[in-house]
This record gives C-alpha cells, sequence and structure tokens, in this order.
C-alpha cells in the first residue's frame, strides 16, 4: 500500500476539467492514443499525468473526484439557453468519461456526482463541509471556482503547460484582482458568460463590471447607488435588471447539492495490484511507474 502519512488535507478534483484538457493537449497533433483494440484512451493517459502531478505538487491526504453526470441541471431550468452554446464531445472522448471513472476507482479515488447539478457545485458543497475540519484544495483550470476561496479552501488553477499552477488564496485572489471570492459571482452577474451562454446585463464588459463591484462592493451597493454611476452604464443595469439577477443566480456555485463522501472513503492510499491490473488492461503500464507502483 502506497498511503499519504501528512497533516490531513482533501483534493477536490475538478474531473471534467482535467479531462477536457488532457484530451486537447494530444488530440490537436492529431495522435489519439488507443488499445490495440481501438479503445481511445489519450483523455486517460493525459489526466492520470496531471492528476499525479497535482498530487504530488500539493500532497493532500484525501482526494475526491467530481463529475457533471450530464443531462439537465438546475441552471438549465431557470435559463433554457444556459450552456446551449457548447459542442457535442468529440467521438474519440464520450467513451472515455465511464473509463476514466474506473481508472478512479481502482485507485480508490471516490468519484461524486450528482444528478441535476454540476461538478462545480458538488466542489462547493464537499469544500464547505470538509473545510470544517481540514484545509481543502480544488483543482481546476475553471475560474468560477475562485468564488469558493476561504481561508480554509484555496484553489489552484492549471495553466498552460505541465505542472503550471496558479494558487489562490483570499490574499493572492485579491492582489491579482482587488476581488474578494465572493465579488466574483458579482461579476459574472455583470458581465455575463460566453462559455456558460448567459449575457449578464447588455454592454458591459468585463473591465466595466471589475470597476462597477471594486467601487460600490456588490450587485446591492450599485443599486443603492445608481445615481452615482454614469448615465448610460445606469441605462444598461435598468435596462437588464431581471438577467441581471438571474445571471447572479446561474454564476453562484450551490453549496447544498445531495451528495456527501465520508472522510476515510478518500484517504490517499493505492491498492497497487487494482492500479496494475487497470493500467494493464488498458494498456497504459508506464503509468504504473509514474505512480510508484511495482509491476
Amino acid at each position: 500500500m502506497i498511503t499519504n502519512t501528512n497533516r490531513p488535507s482533501v483534493l477536490l478534483v475538478d474531473g471534467m476539467a482535467l479531462l477536457f484538457r488532457a484530451y486537447y493537449a494530444t488530440a490537436t497533433s492529431g495522435y489519439i492514443r488507443r488499445t490495440k483494440s481501438g479503445i481511445p484512451t489519450n483523455a486517460i493517459y493525459g489526466f492520470i499525468r496531471y492528476f499525479w502531478d497535482a498530487v504530488q505538487n500539493f500532497d493532500p491526504s484525501h482526494v475526491v473526484c467530481c463529475w457533471d453526470l450530464g443531462g439537465k441541471t438546475f441552471r438549465g431550468e431557470h435559463f433554457s439557453a444556459y450552456k446551449g452554446n457548447r459542442p457535442e464531445a468529440p467521438d474519440d472522448l464520450v467513451p472515455q468519461f465511464s473509463l476514466i471513472r474506473d481508472v478512479m476507482d481502482s485507485m480508490g479515488v471516490p468519484n461524486i456526482g450528482a444528478e441535476g447539478y454540476e461538478a462545480d457545485d458538488c466542489i462547493g458543497t464537499l469544500a464547505a463541509k470538509f473545510s470544517q475540519d481540514m484545509d481543502v484544495m480544488v483543482l481546476s483550470g475553471d475560474h468560477d471556482l475562485l468564488q469558493l476561496v476561504s481561508d480554509r479552501t484555496t484553489v489552484i488553477i492549471m495553466k498552460k503547460g505541465h505542472g503550471n499552477y496558479k494558487v489562490y488564496t483570499p490574499e493572492s485572489l485579491y492582489e491579482e484582482r482587488q476581488l474578494h471570492p465572493r465579488q466574483i459571482i458579482d461579476v459574472k452577474a455583470l458581465m455575463g458568460d460566453a462559455s456558460d451562454n448567459y449575457p449578464g446585463v447588455r454592454g458591459i464588459g468585463e473591465k466595466t463590471a471589475h470597476k462597477l463591484i471594486q467601487e460600490y462592493g456588490s450587485i446591492e451597493g450599485i443599486l443603492d447607488n445608481l445615481d452615482q454611476v454614469s448615465k448610460s452604464v445606469r441605462a444598461k443595469i435598468e435596462a437588464d435588471l431581471e438577467m441581471m439577477h438571474l445571471s447572479r443566480k446561474l454564476a453562484e456555485i450551490y453549496c447544498a447539492a445531495p451528495v456527501a463522501c465520508a472522510l476515510e472513503n478518500c484517504e490517499l492510499s493505492l491498492d497497487e495490484q487494482s492500479v496494475v491490473d487497470k493500467f494493464e488492461e488498458l494498456e497504459m503500464k508506464s503509468l504504473c511507474h509514474l505512480l510508484g507502483v511495482a509491476l
């Protein structure tokens, strides 16, 4: 058994963020790693390399992997166009969605998801629970998760290049953006989110949104001081009040999703034989060496 014995901390992994990153990091070259029977495994291979690099760098004692389960979410019920601009996943990636969860199972890492909720909501819910007792780290490439930063929760954003991270604490977030974590939500309420396909206030971009929240503190602060805001910005906000409030609801990570994971079930402890068997099955035995698992 390989077990981490350091002081307790939990790494909450944004599974889809890592899997998509791993897929596109290799697919753009035109080469897709496959088993002899033709099953694509490039995203799985890349995922494990990203995942294990983060484990080595940040040394958690516990790990949980959170996933989107697909299908409708409560945000789609509030706003039917939510994420409506997303293309279908590439054909070579689709079979790897379930295979990577099998790989995580073989490594003893719990896979967590909830129907009607996104991985972000599962991460937010578990971060709120675990941070009462231990340090929490969130691994993703998604800046939306910065709203979860707190004294007990750091968010690790994967940057371009392997093993390149930006670690956000309340202090480093404020230093970079002059924003507190909860203000991330209000900025998104104003500027919207093109990747999630909600508009915010039409005509207000990132720079203006940041400036308004930095100056007035929150959406409520802006509304209480609308007479001090420039006429053009005021007109835009008044014309899109309803969408601004809806966009804030869409931007906020829901931290009471119906998920749970007992601490004893997510301790990072590799069963070497289970790992070897799974990696042999997927014809990626070279990863055993990466993980320090004997063949």
